[in-house]
C-alpha cells in the first residue's frame, strides 16, 4: 500500500512533461455512471462524521482519459455541474435515486492561453450567480477569475487582481465564492498570508471583493485563514445561515489522503485578520477519503445539505466521489 501511495504522490506533486500533446477532451456522446458508496466501507449503517450526517454518495464513472479531475462543482437543485482542472465540463441530473440522468459533456470555451495544455485551463475554483445564472472561475497558474454566461458557453470578463500576484503557480485561487450581497471570497491553496510584509507560516491568503472580482476598481482587502494544521484549503461556499464552509486537504506517504471541513464565522474575515475554522468533520480511513476539492451547499427543507466531491486526479487509484450529507451544526 505505502508503495502505491508513494507513486500516486509522486505523480501528483512532480512537474510531467509538457510536450505537444493535446490536452483530453471529453467526448462529444455523453454517457457516465453512478455507483453506491458507504461512509464507512467497514461499517456500512454507519451515517455519523461530527457535525456531518451522512444522506449518501456515489463515485462518477466515465469516458477515459479526459473524465475525471473534477475540482470544483455547482448544485443547484437536482442539477450538477462538476469542472476538472483540464477545463472539461460534466452537466448532469440525479435525483434521490442517485441515478445519472441527461448526462452533457462540454469544455471551456476560453481561458487563460491555448487550451492546448494543462496550465492553459488550470480552472480549479467555481461559483455562480443564482439570479443571472453567470459563472465565475479561478485559474491557478495564471492567477485570474473570469466571469462566464450562463451554461459556461462565452466569457464575458477576465481579471487578474493585483493581490494574487505573487500566488504561486500550483498553489493559486483553489477557492472561490460569490457571497449572497453581492461580495467574493478567493482563498489561496498554498500562499502564506503577510502582515505588515511578513509571511504568516500556516496562515493561507485570502481576498475579499465587495462586488465581481473581474470588474475595475473593485474594492477589496486582504485577510488570512488557518487552516488546521498540516492542511491546505481547498474550496469555500457561504451556508444558508451566512456562515462560511471550508474543505482543507492534506496527503502524506502515510495516510494517503486526507480531509477536514470546517466552518468559519462570517464576522471573522475581516482586513488583516485571520479567520480561523472550527473542524466540523474529519474524513480519514476507515471513513471514505479522497482528494477533496469540490465544496456546494443547498437548502432542503430545514436542512442545511453539503455535497463534497473529490479530484481523481485522472488515475486509477483514485476515484470521483460524489458524497451528500446534513450540517447538524
Amino acid at each position: 500500500m505505502r508503495i502505491l501511495l508513494s507513486v500516486l504522490l509522486i505523480l501528483m506533486f512532480v512537474p510531467s512533461w509538457s510536450g505537444d500533446q493535446r490536452l483530453a477532451l471529453l467526448p462529444a456522446k455523453a454517457e457516465m455512471a453512478a455507483h453506491r458508496v458507504h461512509l464507512d466501507p467497514r461499517d456500512p449503517g454507519r451515517v455519523k462524521l461530527g457535525g456531518l450526517t451522512f444522506l449518501g454518495g456515489v463515485y462518477l464513472t466515465g469516458p477515459a482519459p479526459a473524465f475525471g479531475g473534477f475540482s470544483a462543482m455547482s448544485v443547484e437543485g437536482d442539477q450538477f455541474t462538476l469542472l476538472s482542472d483540464g477545463g472539461n465540463i460534466v452537466r448532469f441530473r440525479m435525483g434521490a435515486d442517485w441515478t445519472v440522468r441527461t448526462p452533457r459533456f462540454a469544455e471551456l470555451p476560453a481561458g487563460p492561453g491555448t487550451g492546448w495544455e494543462k496550465a492553459d485551463r488550470d480552472s480549479e475554483s467555481l461559483t455562480r450567480d443564482p439570479v443571472t445564472g453567470q459563472f465565475w472561475i479561478g485559474f491557478e497558474r495564471a492567477n485570474e477569475i473570469w466571469r462566464f454566461s450562463p451554461g459556461l458557453t462565452r466569457a464575458e470578463a477576465r481579471a487578474a487582481p493585483r493581490g494574487m500576484a505573487e500566488w504561486p503557480m500550483n498553489g493559486g485561487p483553489e477557492s472561490l465564492v460569490r457571497l449572497r450581497d453581492g461580495g467574493f471570497i478567493v482563498l489561496a491553496e498554498d500562499q502564506d498570508a503577510k502582515r505588515r510584509g511578513v509571511e504568516q507560516p500556516g496562515v493561507k491568503a485570502g481576498l475579499w471583493f465587495a462586488g465581481d472580482p473581474t470588474q475595475p476598481k473593485q474594492r477589496s482587502f486582504a485577510f488570512g485563514y488557518r487552516p488546521p494544521k498540516g492542511f491546505l484549503p481547498t474550496d469555500i461556499t457561504e451556508l444558508p445561515d451566512g456562515r462560511l464552509a471550508v474543505l482543507n486537504r492534506k496527503a502524506s506517504l502515510r495516510e494517503g489522503f486526507t480531509g477536514v471541513l470546517t466552518i468559519v464565522e462570517r464576522g471573522a474575515v475581516r482586513p488583516g485578520r485571520i479567520a480561523t475554522g472550527r473542524e466540523i468533520a474529519r474524513f480519514a480511513a476507515p471513513v471514505v477519503h479522497d482528494n477533496f476539492e469540490a465544496l456546494a451547499a443547498t437548502r432542503e427543507g430545514d436542512s442545511t445539505i453539503l455535497w463534497i466531491a473529490s479530484d481523481d486526479n485522472q488515475l486509477f487509484l483514485q476515484r470521483s466521489l460524489l458524497l451528500k450529507f446534513r450540517l447538524d451544526v
